[in-house]
């Protein structure tokens, strides 16, 4: 018989990977992004003192009240704005990506695009 792997499985396993080339220093900290079913969240961390810098999510109320929906493509790329000015307003210029196991594509990319177009550099 056949023991198929789960998806989120699958999912931790690429992110532990990736985690062995991605670090987030004080000069250029990494932008961590999960997504669930409902919602996403976007950190901004420094991984020299484990620390998280900034963070966003669709769960915030001045973020879910912009929302209609809050597992959209559009609250992606509104929580990569979010996220984007404030990290500029925190003095964060350039991060390392993290998009956390989770393809570049839909979601994901609209954040990144979002989180370029707000200031932020990677």
């Amino acid at each position: 018989m056949i023991n198929k792997v789960s998806r989120a499985e699958v999912r931790t396993k690429k992110h532990r990977r990736m985690r062995h080339n991605i670090v987030g220093t004080t000069e250029r900290p990494r932008l961590a992004v999960f997504r669930s079913n409902n919602h996403m969240y976007a950190q901004i961390i420094d991984d020299t003192v484990g620390k998280t810098l900034v963070s966003a999510s669709t769960l915030q109320k001045d973020v879910k009240a912009e929302l209609e929906h809050t597992n959209t493509v559009e609250a992606a790329a509104y929580l990569g704005a979010v996220i984007g000015k404030k990290a500029v307003e925190s003095g964060i210029k350039a991060v390392v990506f993290d998009r956390g196991g989770f393809v570049y594509h839909g979601k994901v990319k609209a954040l990144a695009d979002a989180a370029r177009e707000a200031g932020l550099e990677f």
